[in-house]
């Protein structure tokens, strides 16, 4: 899952942010590059957590949904790429019945889009989806 991720420019010449969509999730850097790397670790940290309280990992909203707020003004965005699938829990074997056909597009699909290491992760990832909007 993507975390956009907000970062400006302190007093002292180096970064500070936080991930809007996390609440109370703070890092900081020399560089941006550093301030990213902290940005990664610092997520990792607050899902543990989360996760450890079998609380729901938050889902992103995007840049667009924060770029009038007032905190978000004069910095800059990234983004933080993060594996949500080790907070999910242990993974546990099944055994599910789809039509051949569409086994078959799940495969492509998941063939051309890396994003998504397996059929499994793919399928893992849409249920993520729709059971954070429900």
């Amino acid at each position: 899952m993507r975390f956009p991720i907000y970062l400006h420019k302190t007093d002292s010449d180096s970064y500070s942010g936080f991930a809007p969509d996390i609440d109370g999730c703070f890092f900081a850097g020399k560089t941006v590059d550093d301030t990213i790397l902290d940005a990664a670790e610092a997520i990792h940290v607050h899902l543990e957590t989360l996760a450890d309280s079998n609380m729901p990992i938050p889902e992103t909203k995007g840049i667009e949904s924060y770029l009038q707020a007032e905190a978000c003004q004069g910095g800059i965005w990234a983004f933080v790429d993060i594996d949500v699938s080790k907070y999910d829990g242990k993974a546990v074997k099944l055994n599910i019945t789809l039509p051949q056909h569409l086994l078959t597009r799940i495969d492509r699909f998941v063939e051309s889009h890396k994003e998504f290491s397996s059929r499994s992760g793919f399928l893992a990832e849409l249920a993520r989806r729709e059971l954070a909007k429900a």
